[in-house]
């Protein structure tokens, strides 16, 4: 039986300094990328914490006039359509956020979400404005 001699060993320093290296390097690698993941979900979190706190609570009551968001999508509509109809007039409100609505021009009733209304208010009152006519000046 033969041993083998440093020479014919797979066991050389040569060979495995190498491995030794690339293991320690991808070790390096999965504990930068554990870090990174996890300020990943932090960096979420306060995200999310940040645009939650900004979203505005719509508080509608029964009876409150409201404008109804026009959902269907339509190419090319015209940039001066307005998104938004009605009057209507709310009749329920609902524990989940869905608001019963009621049309004033067909009186037809429907369910909706309270993300799709925005509160209704009137134009500005115009009153009469007195006109003058400036004449040319005398030279």
């Amino acid at each position: 039986m033969k041993f083998p001699d440093e020479t014919d060993s797979l066991c050389t320093s040569s060979i495995i300094e190498p491995i030794v290296q690339e293991v320690f390097e991808l070790d390096c690698q999965n504990k930068l990328e554990g870090d990174f993941l996890e300020n990943l979900e932090i960096e979420k979190k306060e995200t999310k914490v940040f645009h939650v706190a900004r979203i505005s609570k719509k508080n509608f009551t029964v009876g409150q006039k409201v404008l109804l968001q026009h959902s269907k999508l339509k190419f090319f509509s015209g940039k001066l359509r307005s998104r938004w109809l009605g009057p209507h007039v709310i009749t329920k409100n609902f524990a989940n956020g869905t608001v019963e609505i009621q049309s004033l021009k067909t009186n037809n009733t429907f369910k909706v979400n309270d993300h799709q209304l925005k509160e209704y208010r009137k134009g500005f009152q115009t009153e009469p404005v007195e006109i003058m006519y400036l004449e040319d000046p005398i030279l």
